[in-house]
């Protein structure tokens, strides 16, 4: 069992990790929000952790599904000595299926949300496709609370699978770790980042990484679900 659970706590990790370094939404509104307000370094940190805090939850909330489906397989009489395995085949269809999508949208021009910042320092959100003009009537500003809101609402998809196998197997310690994990990863990518733009530091290029969250992010779950099944819990 300490081999499966590692693998899903390294799934845990990569996703965390990736998905929060992909996407520049996750610090650089902090930091210009820091600089146009003049916040401290601490106000800076608690709105980071505040806004990380409901994007995780809203994450959880999407993995609880997965363990809900879990926790059914795991009452169904019967399947006590081959719902790991089923489990185990469920991570690695959601995770071809998963990347498959991605994939797809590859080729979309797909809304997509971004930030910026006028002249006199208050920062905008909007959603738009590439070429296509932003109108003035698109832009909305961007206050700490509508920041949360955004986070509260954009929710880590691949967390679902994630919770799924130890609720199959009913091991609420290693649901328990999962998430612990999740959240700390996420928590300190993001709270790096933000202190790199913080004290002046360059952010890595990660524009074109975020195109391809969605199929990293299930690879890492087909990976998983492989390496699960191989090992056979």
């Amino acid at each position: 069992m300490h081999s499966e659970l590692t693998l899903l706590l390294l799934s845990a990790i990569t996703i965390s990790f990736l998905h929060t370094l992909a996407g520049p939404d996750h610090y650089i509104p902090f930091v210009a929000l820091s600089k146009a307000r003049g916040w401290s370094l601490q106000k800076t940190l608690f709105w980071t952790f505040l806004c990380g805090l409901g994007h995780v939850g809203s994450s959880i909330v999407l993995g609880l599904l997965g363990a809900a489906l879990g926790w059914s397989l795991a009452g169904l009489q019967g399947l006590q000595e081959i719902r790991g395995g089923i489990a185990g085949w469920a991570l690695l269809v959601f995770g071809v299926g998963y990347a498959a999508w991605g994939m797809y949208q590859l080729g979309r021009n797909r809304r997509h949300k971004h930030f910026d910042m006028d002249e006199a320092g208050s920062l905008y959100v909007f959603e738009h496709r590439h070429g296509q003009a932003v109108l003035p009537q698109d832009r909305h500003t961007v206050t700490p609370w509508v920041l949360f809101l955004i986070f509260l609402l954009g929710p880590c998809e691949p967390m679902i699978p994630l919770l799924f196998m130890p609720a199959a197997k009913a091991s609420w310690g290693a649901m328990a770790l999962i998430v612990a994990v999740y959240t700390t990863i996420t928590l300190l990518t993001m709270a790096g980042m933000v202190l790199a733009g913080y004290f002046g530091l360059g952010f890595l290029k990660t524009e074109k990484l975020e195109r391809y969250m969605h199929p990293l992010g299930g690879l890492t779950i087909f990976i998983c679900g492989l390496g699960i099944i191989a090992l056979g819990w």
